[in-house]
């Protein structure tokens, strides 16, 4: 085999596997959204503990898929591939903190994040069809893979809009706790996010206006909720919010 021969075949080989991650970011993706869609319901639902539970079974599925990106990627550079692999596992942060946040209030660290991503090869025998299996079980007995530091933070910043979205569900439902606990939570993430301000890569910098605009969204609604939420019924309390959001929408939309 002469060495162009040999340059195409490890090209190839290359490519393919480039294609696999790309599919597996994307399975990863579809079901962690669907994870979220999931969580969003908790704020009606009677059974916040049913829920809990069904979004644990969905994001254990997540794992057997970022299990399988941890196999394709043993023994290669992580960042030669990451460009694959970047959106499914930002929405997997996404999905992990959204459910997070909703048990404890706080944020998740990356280093919880990236100790779940830690596989044995029981973790492998659930789901994982690779067909070498069975060779990297003996070769290696564990697999990890660890979300970057900038898939963690445009993981988080997305996490603002899906908080946001569950504090328009909670007034709706009556509940004008949770848009303060909100609030303040999305205050601190914000902050922390201005510290990093330009300096940090392009991508996390431009999800700050995004991150901004949820912040103010949340906070005027809140505002809103303090000064009238005693003169309005509590059913009308989700159009209050509403009103809100349109009216910094339209201003942002003039300035």
């Amino acid at each position: 085999m002469s060495n162009k021969e040999a340059f195409q075949q490890e090209l190839d080989a290359r490519h393919d596997k480039y294609e696999r991650l790309v599919k597996l970011s994307r399975d990863i993706t579809v079901e962690s959204k669907r994870t979220i869609f999931l969580l969003h319901r908790i704020t009606s639902a009677p059974d916040m503990e049913e829920i809990l539970t069904e979004s644990e079974i969905k994001l254990d599925g997540v794992r057997q898929k970022i299990l399988q990106v941890a196999q394709e990627l043993s023994g290669e550079d992580m960042h030669q591939f990451h460009r694959a692999i970047t959106i499914g596992l930002q929405e997997y942060v996404e999905a992990v903190s959204f459910q997070h946040f909703i048990k404890t209030r706080s944020l998740i660290s990356m280093d919880e994040i990236n100790k779940q991503l830690i596989f044995t090869t029981e973790d492998n025998g659930k789901e994982n069809k690779t067909p070498s299996s069975d060779a990297q079980d003996k070769q290696f007995g564990a697999w990890s893979l660890k979300v970057t530091p900038v898939d963690y933070l445009l993981g988080v910043a997305d996490l603002t809009g899906e908080l946001m979205r569950m504090c328009i569900n909670s007034v709706g439902n009556g509940d004008i706790d949770t848009p303060f606990e909100v609030s303040q939570f999305l205050r601190q993430v914000y902050d922390g996010f201005s510290f990093i301000g330009n300096t940090g890569p392009y991508e996390v910098s431009k999800k700050l206006y995004t991150l901004k605009q949820s912040l103010a969204k949340v906070e005027n609604a809140c505002y809103a909720l303090k000064v009238r939420g005693s003169e309005i019924p509590k059913h009308m309390l989700a159009d209050v919010f509403s009103v809100k959001t349109e009216m910094i929408d339209q201003e942002e939309g003039i300035s």
